[in-house]
């Protein structure tokens, strides 16, 4: 399959998954703390890894390891935490609008720190895709005016570590496979992960009903939407340009806002035409 082609339907089973994630975060909230859930979010994708791809470890160069620290860092474990706890505060599909800032993030930290060039054209993009999010978060705003908005902090921080870490991979981690870079991350993120859950007094409250009910949500999150979509992620990273794959942060809140809608929310008219605006950023920010 050409990978013109390919990267398309990468970023769209990308944006399925990912955009499902807030939900699926929000109904593990339910019964778990923000630590208790972003640690067993890390548990559950590392130990599924491990078994499919231990093998994969032995292939991966030993000057790379500090840069797959780096990326599990970046990439994974502090944006867990950090959208967990944005969540206690803020509606699930305002964190998924905030993570668009990551295109916006890859642009500047790439060509600041990384030496990406990058086209005028995929720069009007990105802001294009922002001016669709900024529609949105209006809106988002206007419907729920309780909610407490410092909280899009811990989503823009979180923002910030997925461009770092884009840029990251596409200029340090390139010649090794995706399944590599996944089974690495997450194997140097386990040990840590088991001492904040240790830590969180999960002991005290994991045989309780609620408790396991969240755990199983949390199970879907781990498996799917970290550990495999991973592996479609830095795929997606290899076969194109970091700030198309970071433009799959702009699909996800169309898909947040279809879980919305399931779950009984209203979609405005200005949320459908914020929703249009951004995908039509990603057409621009996708080109070379």
């Amino acid at each position: 399959m050409k990978s013109v082609h390919l990267k398309w339907y990468l970023l769209i089973l990308l944006s399925l998954t990912w955009g499902s994630s807030f939900i699926l975060i929000k109904r593990g909230l339910v019964g778990l703390t923000p630590f208790q859930l972003g640690s067993l979010r890390i548990i559950f994708s590392a130990l599924f890894l491990l078994i499919i791809g231990f093998k994969s470890l032995k292939k991966i160069p030993k000057p790379k390891w500090k840069y797959l620290m780096l990326t599990a860092l970046f990439g994974t474990f502090l944006p867990v935490y950090l959208f967990s706890v944005a969540q206690t505060e803020i509606h699930s599909s305002i964190s998924a609008i905030l993570n668009s800032l990551t295109p916006l993030g890859t642009l500047i930290i790439g060509a600041a720190l990384f030496g990406v060039q990058f086209q005028k054209r995929q720069l009007f993009g990105v802001l294009i895709g922002l001016v669709g999010c900024t529609l949105l978060i209006f809106k988002g705003a206007l419907d729920n005016p309780n909610q407490n908005y410092y909280y899009t902090l811990f989503v823009v921080v979180a923002a910030t570590c997925y461009a770092t870490n884009v840029n990251l991979i596409k200029k340090h981690l390139s010649d090794v496979s995706p399944l590599s870079i996944t089974v690495g991350n997450f194997a140097v993120m386990l040990l840590p992960a088991l001492v904040i859950l240790f830590f969180s007094g999960f002991a005290d409250v994991a045989a309780e009903p609620e408790t396991l009910h969240a755990m199983f949500f949390v199970a879907i999150l781990g498996l799917i939407g970290t550990a495999l979509a991973n592996i479609v992620f830095f795929k997606l990273i290899h076969i194109s340009s970091p700030i198309f794959a970071s433009s799959v942060t702009y699909m996800i809140p169309v898909v947040a806002f279809g879980w919305g809608l399931f779950d009984n929310e209203s979609l405005s008219l200005l949320q459908v035409l914020g929703a249009a605006i951004i995908l039509l950023g990603v057409y621009f920010s996708s080109k070379k």
